[in-house]
């Protein structure tokens, strides 16, 4: 299969003038500390639409024939993709058709009807929808644009790669969110071209990583499951052509655990003031879990950032607890009056937030005249966990469970 190449991405680059915002890149001192080397984040949460997508999206279209667009095209999407299709083909007088999965959250469902698609919910794996879609595009003669496997929509997103290069000429690794490889496969396309000593790094959730043993086979290789945080990447196996690129492009590909898209998704919120989607953190995580593996300066593509608040609320505590800025107590007192306030004084004294606090007299392990006490606390992170735990035992409170 032949791949894209320079000439290819640039005429992508061109044809997304004045659509694509050229996305800031932006240096960040709590990465570079940690990481030991300077580490900048390329925004594409802050492109139209919220993520990157809109790139390929509007490159596959403008590449129709008249005949093509007239009969118009149909996508398959939980939310990115989605709304980059109907953007570019608003855009370009296109009619769009979206099939979404039927619990999509709400907010994507919104804009991607704002972007003037007709949406249709259908099932609930993304692959359910993908089916819907295709049978549609040959009962219709609509066109199917595929969220990634196809030539134009790698060049598009090439110019994610192109920019980097532009913007930072020093780069030594950027790291890439990577599901069904488009992405990195466009990015890497751009850099094998212009700077081959750049290393290009794939970045996937654990729990779906289909690229290593895809690429450990010579071939795409089908997960069983795909259950992750990180739904912008989950995605059951590699397609053919992107899997071409990747295998022959891409130096690395590497998986994060849960607990470091959560931290990463934190850090980004806190310290960058960026709200950044599960999958779009993918690259962070990595420079958290995997930094041992990777050279400065980095460059960590932030794929996206299109999430659902009351998901957001949730890892953002997830994100907390994995890094240690939670405490759950249960400490058996003596059911007699002062008790609790004694506790409550020592994690005063102990600097410990109380979230929540509950009593519970029902047990089977308590004596007559005891009663468990179960605290949520908020800590400064697991030095302070380990103060709090050690300083009630040395007061003589019996800790029942610490977590």
């Amino acid at each position: 299969m032949r791949l894209i190449g320079l000439e290819h991405i640039r005429a992508a680059g061109e044809q997304l003038l004045g659509v694509a915002r050229r996305t800031p890149l932006e240096h960040t001192r709590v990465l570079a500390e940690q990481f030991g080397a300077p580490v900048h984040l390329k925004c594409e949460n802050l492109q139209r639409t919220g993520s990157f997508k809109l790139r390929g999206a509007y490159v596959r279209l403008c590449g129709l024939d008249p005949a093509q667009r007239a009969a118009g095209v149909v996508a398959a999407s939980a939310g990115n993709h989605a709304q980059g299709v109907a953007l570019a083909a608003q855009l370009l007088g296109i009619r769009a058709t979206v099939f979404m999965p039927e619990r999509v959250p709400l907010p994507k469902l919104a804009a991607t009807r704002a972007y003037g698609a007709e949406v249709r919910l259908c099932g609930g794996p993304l692959e359910e929808t993908l089916t819907a879609a295709e049978a549609y595009a040959s009962e219709t003669g609509a066109e199917f644009i595929h969220p990634f496997d196809h030539p134009d929509v790698i060049a598009g997103q090439g110019t994610v790669g192109a920019e980097i290069l532009d913007q930072l000429p020093g780069v030594r690794t950027i790291l890439v969110p990577t599901g069904g490889g488009g992405l990195v496969a466009g990015v890497a396309a751009a850099v094998r071209a212009r700077a081959p000593h750049v290393r290009v790094v794939g970045v996937q959730a654990a729990q779906a990583a289909a690229w290593p043993p895809s690429l450990a086979a010579g071939e795409p290789v089908r997960l069983q499951s795909a259950t992750t945080m990180a739904d912008g990447i989950a995605v059951g196996a590699p397609g053919p052509v992107t899997f071409a690129h990747v295998s022959e492009l891409v130096d690395d590909v590497l998986a994060v655990r849960e607990e470091s898209l959560s931290q990463a998704l934190l850090l980004c919120l806190e310290r960058a003031k960026l709200v950044v989607e599960p999958a779009g953190v993918a690259a962070v995580a990595a420079l958290l879990e995997h930094s041992e593996r990777l050279a400065g300066p980095a460059v960590a593509v932030l794929s996206g950032g299109n999430i659902d608040p009351l998901l957001l609320l949730q890892l953002v505590q997830h994100g907390m607890t994995a890094a240690g800025r939670y405490l759950s107590l249960q400490v058996r007192l003596p059911d007699r009056p002062g008790a609790l306030a004694g506790l409550l004084g020592r994690l005063q004294e102990g600097n410990a937030n109380v979230l929540d606090i509950a009593h519970s007299r029902i047990s089977g392990a308590l004596e007559l005249g005891e009663v468990d006490v179960q605290v949520s606390l908020e800590t400064r992170g697991p030095q302070h966990r380990e103060s709090v735990v050690e300083q009630l035992e040395s007061a003589g409170f019996t800790i029942v469970a610490a977590r």
